[in-house]
């Protein structure tokens, strides 16, 4: 089990470009607390205003690369703006990918070995120990993941019909179905109750517009009232500002988008 949190970017997302936001802790309480959890304790990233309780609840949800700089800028990002945000590292128990120099390694090493059932836990427990705290309203709680964290918003909205709302960041919608991930998102599209925000990108290498299409038809057989957005000439990770897909424009509008839906959605 991890017991600390990548420092810096994770090796295999580098080289890491000039352009990477950092966010400041003015005004704002962040660090690193550890999550009860069914078989032990995660490691988590949160950060909230430094004054007052109460806040509205983001679960940020990591990429590949766990709970490293970005995905803790992210919930600094949040905190500024009044959130409670927090990120559990989903991969604490099946190792360290901040360490992982190789994409291939992380995905047949750690990532195919992480139990769906196991995430699902892991962010209920995570949202216990917020209410434990009680500095965040967990009756207005949203996720909010990139890439692979962003397949999961799709699931835990699923999962757990209480929350509010959840965005995606080209969350990925299928060839992830194993023994311990029994569905992909376009197998749960037309059962989700949630109103989820997908945000993708046009020319995605992993996935296609096909794919996307076919999420949407799922979607809209449901009650969630969820939206997709698709945006041209971006690929995968338009809004990682600190590797090459990053699109300032699509970053900065689908930043807007996702305040925006939070609010629309009681967050």
């Amino acid at each position: 089990m991890m017991t600390s949190l990548a420092i810096g970017f994770a090796l295999a997302s580098t080289p890491v470009l000039a352009q990477a936001v950092s966010t400041d802790t003015s005004g704002i309480k962040a660090g690193e607390v550890k999550v009860p959890v069914a078989d032990g304790e995660i490691v988590a990233y949160q950060a909230m205003p430094a004054k007052g309780e109460n806040f509205s609840v983001i679960l940020v949800i990591q990429e590949i690369f766990g709970v490293h700089e970005h995905i803790k800028d992210v919930c600094r990002r949040f905190a500024k703006l009044g959130y409670l945000a927090i990120a559990p590292e989903m991969f604490a128990r099946q190792g360290d990918v901040s360490q992982m120099n190789d994409i291939g390694e992380i995905l047949s090493k750690v990532v195919a070995k992480v139990p769906d059932q196991q995430v699902m836990s892991d962010l209920d427990m995570t949202l216990a120990f917020v209410k434990a705290n009680k500095k965040g309203n967990i009756s207005k709680v949203a996720t909010v993941g990139f890439c692979w964290g962003g397949r999961t918003v799709w699931l835990y909205a699923n999962h757990n019909p209480s929350i509010k709302t959840g965005v995606t960041y080209y969350g990925l919608l299928n060839g992830m179905k194993s023994d311990i991930k029994p569905n992909d998102p376009i197998d749960i599209a037309a059962q989700i109750k949630v109103p989820v925000l997908g945000l993708y990108a046009a020319t995605d290498s992993f996935i296609r517009p096909e794919v996307i299409d076919q999420m949407q038809a799922g979607l809209e057989k449901s009650s969630s009232r969820s939206e997709i957005i698709v945006f041209p000439n971006v690929n995968h990770g338009f809004y990682a500002d600190y590797r090459p897909t990053y699109n300032k424009t699509a970053a900065d509008y689908s930043w807007q988008l996702t305040r925006d839906w939070l609010k629309r959605h009681g967050v």
